[in-house]
């Protein structure tokens, strides 16, 4: 059987990469900050990129600055309440202009380890820059699509069973209950007059469809031997006293495309990943002296089994 379980984390390149593409496909790349707040019925236009925010001494801040801000500080500003976002994310882009202005008056931008940190800055940017336009177009309808008929083909259905259950204390009411169901009285209304379950209460008992191993073993086994229609004797369970009706048995369907869509998009993501570093990596070498670190990159490297 197929599976899109979440998969492991292949390495913290491919997990960097991966938030980069559900903020590139959500629109938190291109979407200015003020389109993120409060949707109106009708989207507001777009500020162009380069319309200026504020300035700051000679310099400016623009709408591109204020979205690479939101694209690099995403968990930040998942603490700031929205209509406070816009102001977070312009005040942060201030103090970096002043503290980048000192730090130039002082010469920092001279030293050694600044220019080793500006050309991983520089490289992280072109890495997030080939993931947007390159590994993301990957992610399309047709690519969902066909990775869903795969889940499909190798769903295994499983057994499922729809009941309805009433919940009381003591064996005494249960068997009164069983008598009043025996009497013609339509089970949801004694589930909604009699049953201990507060969620019971509102649905007649209603516990949807549910397959093996998913109710304490003393329901589940005196549910599953039901015939749909059925009521069954009084059974107790570390909750108390059930009387169950069984509704519909069916084979399990597979989950609809539209519930699949958000983990087979991350699964065609991942396989677009892989298969491009793996094609940039080929006529490249690569060399890692030490033997441990090198199987464990060799290890992080790896394809997840899905």
């Amino acid at each position: 059987m197929t599976t899109f379980a979440p998969l492991r984390a292949r390495s913290m390149l491919k997990s960097l990469a991966a938030g980069l593409l559900l903020a590139t496909v959500a629109g938190g790349l291109a979407l200015p900050v003020a389109a993120q707040e409060t949707p109106a019925v009708e989207a507001p236009a777009q500020p162009a990129p380069d319309a200026v925010v504020a300035t700051v001494g000679d310099q400016t801040i623009t709408e591109a600055d204020l979205a690479f801000a939101a694209e690099d500080l995403q968990q930040e500003l998942g603490q700031v309440p929205p209509a406070d976002r816009r102001a977070f994310l312009v005040t942060v882009l201030i103090d970096m202009k002043v503290m980048a202005q000192a730090a130039k008056a002082a010469g920092m931008n001279e030293t050694e380890m600044f220019k080793r940190r500006l050309a991983y800055l520089e490289e992280r940017a072109l890495r997030r820059a080939y993931f947007a336009e390159k590994i993301a177009a990957a992610v399309t309808d047709e690519a969902i699509r066909a990775a869903y008929d795969t889940f499909v083909a190798g769903f295994t259905p499983v057994e499922e069973i729809h009941a309805r259950h009433i919940l009381v204390a003591s064996k005494e009411e249960a068997d009164a209950v069983k008598a009043e169901l025996a009497a013609g009285k339509a089970f949801e209304i004694a589930a909604m007059e009699k049953t201990t379950d507060p969620s019971g209460k509102q649905t007649g008992g209603d516990l949807g469809f549910f397959g093996k191993g998913q109710m304490v073993p003393e329901f589940e086994a005196a549910a599953f031997a039901l015939e749909p229609g059925q009521v069954s004797e009084p059974v107790q369970s570390q909750f108390g006293w059930h009387v169950i009706k069984l509704e519909e048995k069916r084979m399990s369907p597979p989950p609809s495309l539209e519930q699949m869509t958000p983990q087979l998009g991350q699964q065609v993501m991942y396989d677009a990943f892989d298969a491009s570093v793996l094609s940039l990596k080929a006529n490249i070498a690569i060399d890692i002296p030490d033997a441990a670190l090198a199987e464990g990159v060799k290890r992080q490297s790896e394809p997840a089994a899905q």
